[in-house]
Parts: structure tokens; C-alpha cells; sequence
């Protein structure tokens, strides 16, 4: 059984940065991806960014390109997800999912890929 904390939301103002990080413990998650989604009022759970096991290969939705960077530390079961020049379009809660298998290149993009989720993190960008 995987379970994952996410934390480091907040709220900031348009252009400025933030960073929130996703703690995941359970078996076999050294070599499965991770990935960020996020979720506005109303709006369908959508694609962030994703990281492969080894952290060597990243996919990013084309809104953030550029602005977001997506990081892993497998010594910690950890995944980043740093966000720059955030706009108010940003603003969603955002989770980090497992992959539901092993070994997968590059990361999925669709969130049926991934079957372990956590509690999510606010994140808020003022105008």
C-alpha cells in the first residue's frame, strides 16, 4: 500500500515562486513514477508534470513548460515540483500519484496511469 504527503502549498502573488514536495512511502515506489496533478474548482483533475523512477526523464503539460520543474530525490521517496512565474490559472489544489506500474517510459499522462494518490496541497496565485 502506497501512501504519499504533499506539502508547501500556499498562497502567492502572480510572477512569484513556489515549491511544494510529495513523500511517498510503500512497496515498490523506488521504481514506479511519480507525477503532479492538480485540480481546479470545477474543473477535471489535469496533468503537471511527471518523473521517471530514476529521475532521468520528465514530461511536462504544455500551461507550464518553462515555468515548472519537476525533481526527484530517490534516496527520500521524494518529488518536487517547483513552480516560477506562477499565474492566477495556477491555482488549483495539486497531488502527487504513483504509477500504477513498474519501469514506465516516459511518464503517463493521464491520471487512470496512476492509482495511489495523496491528500493534495492548495496552491493560490493572486493577481
Amino acid at each position: 500500500q502506497v501512501q504519499l504527503v504533499e506539502s508547501g502549498g500556499g498562497l502567492v502573488q502572480a510572477g512569484g515562486s513556489l515549491s511544494v514536495s510529495c513523500v511517498a512511502s510503500g512497496d515498490d515506489v523506488y521504481i514506479k513514477d511519480m507525477a503532479w496533478f492538480r485540480q481546479a474548482p470545477g474543473m477535471e483533475r489535469e496533468f503537471v508534470a511527471g518523473i521517471t523512477w530514476g529521475g532521468h526523464i520528465s514530461n511536462y503539460a504544455d500551461s507550464v513548460k518553462g515555468r515548472f520543474t519537476i525533481s526527484r530525490d530517490a534516496a527520500k521517496n521524494t518529488v518536487y515540483l517547483q513552480m516560477n512565474s506562477l499565474k492566477p490559472e495556477d491555482t488549483a489544489l495539486y497531488y502527487c500519484g504513483v504509477d500504477r506500474t513498474r519501469y514506465r517510459i516516459p511518464p503517463a499522462t493521464t491520471q487512470d496511469q496512476y492509482d495511489s494518490w495523496g491528500q493534495g496541497t492548495q496552491v493560490t496565485v493572486q493577481v
